[in-house]
């Protein structure tokens, strides 16, 4: 059996399909390119290390001049980075060995002292400054020794109603002046034990100059409201004793507990009654109160 030439043979489907595969562009895709471009320079790269560097070092000036472009900016890469650490901190500077204070972290909340002490200067609340105990510290201005101990008038002296009235505003001026400078032995020399009044005034005072000071307290007699002698009662009320009632003008001040400052310049209207007994030649004070003058 004779097999026909090609030009005679039948064209079936499949030889067609075949003949287009053959035919067809061929695709070069980038990997393909990639992959060609490798394999050629491979086959041209010199064997051997030394041939190698020999090709490396002999090339043309502009090729050199792009390599020494490409080793100065990555140097100045490297350099402004390093400068940029040591400016915020994140390592120290070439040669230098970081320090125990620069590495302790700062207590959250500082004592007083030890903030002032860490920073050269004294620490303030509200422009007064913070004593090493915590407490604000007086105004040497206001110090308790710019205020001076009242004298014990003459005319307090005398067994009158004139005298147990004198008696009476010179016990206002040690209230006044205990509140000033803490002192409140004079007053305490001048009371009753029993008197309730002065009692509270001690304690009041004690407990002010506990962690704390005042300066500024005024008293101003304004009027004699009432001026006589008082019953004698067996063992409450003794005898020669002069009831003395003022109309006062008084104002707080300025008080601080601690490190709170408060301040009341205010004029406030009161009226103040004292007992004074007149024993051991000299006048006491029995029992004492205070009242707002609008309550009266």
């Amino acid at each position: 059996m004779m097999v026909p030439p090609l030009s005679e043979r039948p064209v079936t489907e499949e030889d067609e399909e075949q003949f287009r595969r053959e035919t067809a562009p061929r695709k070069y895709t980038l990997r393909r390119r990639w992959a060609d471009y490798r394999a050629e320079v491979k086959a041209r790269r010199p064997k051997g290390a030394r041939a190698r560097a020999r090709a490396w070092l002999h090339v043309e000036p502009f090729y050199w001049g792009m390599r020494v472009v490409y080793v100065v900016l990555f140097a100045g890469a490297v350099l402004a980075v390093y400068i940029n650490g040591v400016a915020e901190g994140w390592w120290p500077a070439w040669g230098e060995k970081p320090t125990v204070a620069a590495t302790t972290t700062p207590p959250i909340y500082p004592t007083p002292t030890a903030s002032a002490t860490a920073s050269g200067e004294a620490a303030m609340s509200g422009g007064y400054q913070i004593g090493p105990d915590g407490v604000l510290v007086r105004p040497a201005e206001h110090a308790a020794s710019t205020y001076t101990k009242p004298e014990l008038p003459e005319e307090a002296k005398e067994n009158t109603e004139k005298g147990a009235e004198a008696a009476a505003r010179h016990y206002l001026a040690l209230i006044v002046y205990a509140w000033n400078t803490g002192d409140t032995q004079p007053l305490a020399d001048m009371s009753d034990p029993s008197s309730n009044f002065a009692q509270g005034h001690i304690a009041n005072t004690q407990e002010m100059y506990t962690n704390g000071w005042s300066f500024g307290n005024s008293a101003t007699v304004q009027e004699v409201l009432r001026l006589e002698a008082v019953a004698e009662q067996d063992g409450a009320i003794p005898p020669n004793t002069i009831g003395v009632r003022f109309l006062v003008s008084a104002s707080n001040g300025t008080r601080c507990k601690e490190q709170s400052i408060v301040v009341d310049s205010a004029q406030h209207s009161s009226t103040i009654t004292l007992f004074m007994t007149w024993k051991n030649n000299r006048w006491t004070e029995l029992q004492g109160s205070a009242r707002d003058y609008d309550d009266e």
